[in-house]
C-alpha cells in the first residue's frame, strides 16, 4: 500500500509507520533533541521494537528518508477501556510550522480506529499553550484530569524548581466535536472573543514589569462558562520572568482542581487578543442542572 502524503508549504511529508532498525535510532535521537522541551527521554530502540511488534504504535513523518517527526504510542487498559496511549509526538525544530505533529496525530487516529479501538489518551503540561492549542483546539481532545507532580522531581519543562504537573487527556476518536475538529471546523475569532467576554475567569491575572502576564489569584468556578488563563508563551516566561514559573503552576493547578472537584469541563482552548495582547484560555463548562425528581 502507498503511503499517504500531505503537501505543506515546499515539501511532501510520507506518513506510515516506523519499520527499519536506522529509523528507530533516528527516532531516538530526535526524542533527545526536542523531548526536553516536553519533559520526555528519549525511547532506547530497543523498547521501540518491541511496542511495534506488539501492539503498539510508532508512526513517522518522512521528507524523503528524512524523518521530520515522530509519534509514539502503546496499548492501555484501565480495567474498562482498552485504547492507545500516545507517550510522546516529536517534530525537529524546522518542521514545527509545518502541521506535522496535526498530521501524525491524524494518521494516529486512522490506525488506532482499524484496530477497532476508538480512544487515544495523552497527558501533558497545562501551561504549554501550543500543546493546549494542537489537542484540544483543533482535534477535540478533553483534559479531564490533573496530575500533581506526575513525573516527580527534575522532570518536565522547568527542571527541578517547579513540580511536573500534567493533565491527562482523553481524545475519543468518533464523538461529533472531534469529527467536526480533525475535518478543520473550528469557531472563528469573533465567536472565541464573544465567548471569552461572555465567561468569567476563574484566575486572575496582571501584566508584570517584562510585559508578560503573572498570575494574581485564583477563584472557585461559579458561573456556567468560565476561562482560565494560561501563559502565552512559555519560553518568553522562563526566559524573562524565570520567578514566575511557579506561581503559574501553583495558580493553574488550583484553577484545574476545583473546577474538576466542582465538574466543569474543558470543552475549548484558544488564543485572544484583546487590546492589541494576545492571551491563551482554556475554556470550560459547569455541570448541567439535574432536573427535579418526581413527586411521590
Amino acid at each position: 500500500m502507498v503511503a499517504p502524503t500531505a503537501r505543506t508549504g515546499k515539501e511532501e511529508f510520507r506518513l506510515r509507520r516506523l519499520d527499519k532498525p536506522e529509523e528507530f535510532r533516528a527516532a531516538e535521537e530526535l526524542a533527545a533533541l526536542v523531548g526536553a522541551d516536553v519533559g520526555e527521554t528519549p525511547v532506547p530502540v530497543p523498547l521501540q521494537r518491541t511496542v511495534q511488534d506488539n501492539g503498539g504504535l510508532l508512526l513517522g513523518a518522512f521528507v524523503d528518508i528524512y524523518l521530520a517527526g515522530f509519534s509514539f504510542g502503546f496499548l492501555g487498559w484501565d480495567g474498562k477501556t482498552l485504547y492507545v496511549y500516545s507517550q510522546l509526538t516529536a517534530v525537529r525544530p524546522e518542521y514545527q510550522n509545518h502541521h506535522v505533529g496535526r498530521m501524525l496525530k491524524l494518521r494516529q487516529r486512522e490506525e488506532v480506529l482499524a484496530l477497532g479501538l476508538s480512544e487515544v489518551r495523552w497527558s501533558f503540561d497545562p501551561l504549554l499553550s501550543h500543546q493546549a492549542l494542537l489537542g484540544v483546539r483543533r482535534l477535540g481532545a478533553e483534559p479531564d484530569r490533573y496530575l500533581v507532580h506526575y513525573y516527580g522531581r527534575g522532570a518536565g519543562t522547568e527542571g527541578s524548581a517547579v513540580p511536573s504537573d500534567r493533565v491527562r487527556t482523553v481524545w475519543r476518536l468518533n464523538d461529533p466535536r472531534v469529527v467536526e475538529r480533525v475535518s478543520g471546523a473550528s469557531p472563528t475569532q469573533e465567536s472565541d472573543s464573544e465567548r471569552w467576554k461572555g465567561s468569567s475567569p476563574i484566575l486572575e491575572t496582571e501584566v508584570g514589569e517584562h510585559g508578560l502576564r503573572r498570575p494574581v489569584s485564583v477563584e472557585e468556578p461559579s458561573a456556567p462558562r468560565v476561562h482560565l488563563e494560561i501563559p502565552f508563551d512559555l519560553a518568553l516566561l522562563r526566559e524573562h520572568e524565570p520567578d514566575s514559573m511557579r506561581p503559574w503552576r501553583l495558580a493553574v493547578r488550583d484553577a484545574f482542581r476545583a473546577s474538576f472537584d466542582l465538574g466543569y469541563r474543558v470543552d475549548d482552548f484558544a488564543v485572544v487578543t484583546a487590546d492589541h495582547e494576545r492571551r491563551s484560555f482554556y475554556f470550560l463548562s459547569g455541570p448541567k442542572p439535574t432536573g427535579t425528581p418526581a413527586a411521590p
